[in-house]
């Protein structure tokens, strides 16, 4: 299949651009797609066209607005099944998981767009001015392959919902389900330059948006390192930024958890997604005296693990997206390896029978600060365990990154799990196995990330506060 347009003020329209990338099947090493990336110049056109709509877009009444996200939402809800074979051939996400949250979740996050902007409180008195929230205006969305819907859906639904519209660069390695959610765009209605696509890379497609002058707001999920070049490019004209980066979160066992619920749980947490998720618990901390146990349970879990073809409903560990990001992965655990770490399960072997881009789920022991695998985010199902002899050390190594996006803590009692959970440094924390709130604010601290997405704080995310003086009603 080849797809060499870009959707720009209502209308597919060949993007400019005669390179091409290529949509590979982790699984199979198969190219199952072509699609041409757009340029510089056809972020100017859909820049262009997204300025054009917002005045009226942005006067549209919420309520209208709304129910354009509720009906993208609906659509969404009918292809369930198709778009998470796509999202599984794009990148390799087991099907059941794809059916679980890789299009659930996007699909609430326009329900709930919707919800919010028909019950949002745009204007308020404060002691005497009246303070009115209004949108930003054209919002460049650059999204990430592990999650490809959902970070689109995070961004684009609340940021129309809220009034303003849209260029969206999706990720070179997963753009089909960009495109399938583009065509429900235009099927439902969306007036013309409220969303538009450009696919095409980050050197080009990318920090083209982020540098461009008509654009009032960038939102980018990536790696730490394109985050601060996006910032970098986005200070040029001092439009606000909104980045959702990296993470090395910790998973902190106290000594009176029941090691049983515990540790499965932290080994799941830490593979979710092969490992490709951000906010993923991939530092697992424990009392040194507990060590050989938390080991042993640990090793058990990975091994049971399913690992094997997507599309096959009992997999559990699909393959990496890529080839680049498989061979990163491999480099980390001979990394670890190198530096003095412990292998306690997996490695960096291949997995027997299969010949895409899988990697063992792999769990190392006597992983210290100063190794790579504890400060660096690796994305792939790689667990590092360290111990610690008080909980003052355990905290100390838990914030003991230049991340701060997610964390966790087991405990005796729930009490005891939130009093340690307010000593971590991150910008969210599951305590006893909490169950992720997809509503929730989800961002991070240090270089985590800068703002807020999902729910109503995301929603804020994309409105601009302007204080009327004299006009309050107190």
């Amino acid at each position: 299949m080849k797809h060499t347009d870009m959707y720009v003020d209502g209308k597919w329209t060949p993007v400019s651009g005669t390179t091409t990338s290529p949509v590979v099947n982790p699984a199979t090493d198969e190219v199952i797609a072509e699609v041409t990336d757009g340029t510089a110049a056809d972020v100017d056109r859909a820049v262009a066209a997204a300025k054009a709509a917002f005045p009226e877009w942005s006067a549209t009444p919420v309520d209208k607005r709304a129910a354009f996200m509720g009906a993208i939402a609906q659509k969404l809800m009918e292809r369930v099944d198709d778009i998470a074979g796509l999202v599984s051939a794009e990148m390799g996400s087991p099907i059941s998981f794809a059916k679980a949250v890789q299009v659930p979740m996007p699909v609430n996050s326009f329900a709930k767009a919707a919800e919010i902007a028909t019950t949002f409180e745009f204007e308020s008195d404060y002691r005497g001015s009246l303070i009115v929230r209004e949108p930003y205006g054209v919002v460049g969305a650059i999204t990430p392959w592990n999650y490809p819907l959902h970070q689109i859906a995070l961004k684009a639904a609340f940021a129309m919902a809220a009034g303003n519209t849209v260029v969206l660069k999706p990720s070179e390695v997963t753009p089909l389900v960009a495109i399938e959610l583009t065509k429900i765009v235009e099927e439902v209605g969306l007036p013309a330059g409220v969303f538009n696509l450009v696919p095409g890379t980050g050197p080009e497609v990318g920090e083209a948006i982020a540098a461009h002058p008509d654009v009032d707001l960038v939102t980018f999920t990536g790696s730490t390192r394109a985050g601060k070049r996006v910032m970098e490019l986005a200070a040029g004209t001092v439009k606000k930024v909104s980045l959702e980066l990296g993470g090395k979160s910790p998973n902190v066992i106290l000594p009176d958890a029941d090691l049983g619920k515990a540790v499965p749980a932290a080994v799941g947490a830490a593979v979710i997604n092969s490992g490709q998720t951000c906010s993923a618990l991939t530092r697992l901390i424990v009392p040194a005296d507990k060590a050989g146990e938390v080991e042993a349970i640990a090793a058990q879990v990975a091994e049971s693990l399913v690992v094997g073809d997507p599309t096959d409903e009992g997999t559990q560990l699909g393959p990496l997206s890529s080839r680049r990001q498989h061979q990163r992965v491999l480099g980390y655990i001979e990394k670890g390896i190198e530096e003095g770490a412990r292998i306690v399960t997996g490695g960096p072997e291949p997995v027997e029978g299969l010949q895409g881009c899988y990697v063992r789920p792999t769990i190392f022991a006597d992983v210290t600060p100063e190794m790579t695998i504890f400060q660096e985010e690796i994305f792939g199902p790689v667990l590092a365990i360290s111990t610690y002899e008080t909980e003052e050390e355990a905290a100390q190594l838990a914030n003991d990154t230049v991340y701060g996006l997610a964390g966790g803590v087991w405990a005796g009692t729930t009490e005891r799990a939130v009093e340690f959970a307010k000593k971590i440094r991150a910008g969210q924390v599951e305590v006893n196995g909490g169950g992720f709130n997809v509503d929730a604010p989800f961002g991070g601290y240090k270089q985590s990330g800068v703002g807020r997405e999902a729910g109503t704080f995301g929603f804020e995310e994309f409105l601009e506060v302007k204080s009327v003086q004299g006009a309050g009603r107190s």
